[in-house]
């Protein structure tokens, strides 16, 4: 972490001014996109007894049925809905914004919401581009916010006890953790674009992006397959992964990125890799990253895991089949030596943590700045896949160097629009 910002992380936790909502009270929250994944945010966050949703933000009035009956049943009255989330950071009452809009959203929205003086709950990945990702901590901080990434192993005890084991040194020395991505994804075929749907506000959904025609394969839960609104699957699946990595092997940001990362099996609208492998070289230490969208088998029983290898020994955590999280410790003749399976997984671990930091201004396990590293990581192997090379990457001034092209991808453009960040 960079000194400054440590520094200024600690100072946020000591200083922060408390929300609306007294500690003993119920903490007040929008929830922000109510697709598929928002419709996930609801659930967790509506059984949580110490919260209350009196307002739900879309602008796609046709999908927001389901979470709307769902919010009435939960806490015995309905929510009002607002398309525009101006008129929510307006309001006083709401202490936080639980944000599950598609990606090209999370900053511009996690930034709008610390200016209005909001708490954010933001699912992965943290931002569309390195840059906007930076502004992300740079808001928490002058605010005095609180921010937790939807990064849930985060808080989930069987991962906590992992990366514990790990650095331990039960392992040995510990020189290099493998992250696999292994998953049965579908083709999203061809589609034309057309005419918005009535009940869109498509210019609100748009945000600061420049303007593109409205398409069903741009929207929703295909959206972040498309370079202009997303990351790819390294991103949306793959950062639960390579933060799992990057935590348990104590590293930050990598001095050089080289690897591919190619649409090798799909023959359809996407445009973000299938296929990636990619090398993070620390100097003394890596981290390697694999994916493959295209197969329904599992990689040493499990669809997504991480391995970190050690001269005394080998660890796994990952999700084997029904779902299930456990951790695998190898001693040096590959024999197994230890099994820890969560017993009964609670996914509510993670929304309770941002609650009670919340409430008592303590920085969540998945707080903004460790977030926004690990996602770095995906735009850098997504840098390496469209340009098709190696790259240096300077983590303290957060640039590609040596290669200008390259570095382009480290931000964006934006058109102009009372959403687009201030800075980028």
């Amino acid at each position: 972490m960079n000194r400054r910002y440590f520094l200024q992380a600690g100072g946020a936790v000591l200083g922060a001014s408390r929300p609306a909502t007294a500690a003993n009270d119920k903490v007040t929250i929008c929830l922000m996109g109510v697709g598929g994944r928002g419709q996930t945010m609801a659930q967790w966050f509506g059984a949580l007894p110490g919260v209350r949703i009196p307002v739900i933000c879309d602008v796609d009035a046709n999908v927001v049925g389901r979470v709307m009956k769902m919010v009435t049943e939960s806490q015995g009255r309905a929510p009002r809905l607002e398309p525009d989330i101006r008129r929510v950071l307006d309001d006083k009452s709401v202490d936080a914004i639980v944000m599950a809009t598609p990606l090209h959203w999370h900053a511009p929205g996690t930034i709008l919401a610390c200016d209005a003086g909001k708490d954010v709950y933001v699912e992965k990945p943290a931002s569309h581009n390195i840059r906007e990702g930076r502004l992300m901590v740079d808001a928490a901080r002058r605010n005095r916010r609180i921010v937790q990434m939807g990064v849930q192993s985060r808080s989930r005890p069987v991962t906590q006890r992992f990366v514990e084991y790990v650095q331990s040194g039960k392992l040995g020395r510990t020189l290099m953790a493998k992250v696999w991505n292994v998953q049965m994804r579908r083709n999203i075929g061809r589609k034309a674009d057309e005419p918005v749907p009535g009940g869109v506000e498509y210019d609100i959904w748009t945000g600061p992006l420049p303007m593109m025609p409205f398409n069903r394969n741009r929207y929703h839960g295909t959206v972040n397959w498309h370079w202009h609104y997303g990351t790819g699957d390294i991103g949306n699946d793959g950062v639960h992964w390579l933060d799992i990595a990057r935590w348990a092997m104590g590293l930050g940001v990598p001095e050089r990125v080289y690897g591919m990362g190619s649409k090798l099996f799909f023959d359809d609208d996407q445009q973000t890799p299938d296929t990636m492998n990619i090398t993070y070289d620390y100097g003394s230490k890596i981290i390697q990253f694999e994916q493959r969208l295209w197969n329904s088998y599992r990689m040493e029983g499990s669809e997504n895991t991480v391995a970190v290898y050690g001269s005394e020994g080998m660890a796994q955590i990952g999700r084997w089949q029904g779902g299930h999280h456990e951790f695998r410790v190898f001693d040096a003749k590959g024999s197994l030596v230890h099994s820890d399976r969560e017993p009964s997984p609670d996914f509510n671990y993670h929304a309770r943590n941002f609650i009670d930091c919340v409430k008592d201004r303590k920085q969540p396990t998945a707080e903004i700045e460790a977030s926004h590293l690990s996602t770095v990581l995906c735009h850098l192997g997504n840098i390496v896949a469209r340009t098709g090379r190696a790259i240096r990457y300077d983590g303290a001034a957060e640039r590609v160097v040596d290669d200008a092209a390259a570095h382009e991808l480290v931000a964006r453009e934006y058109r102009r629009h009372w959403s687009t960040p201030k800075g980028v």
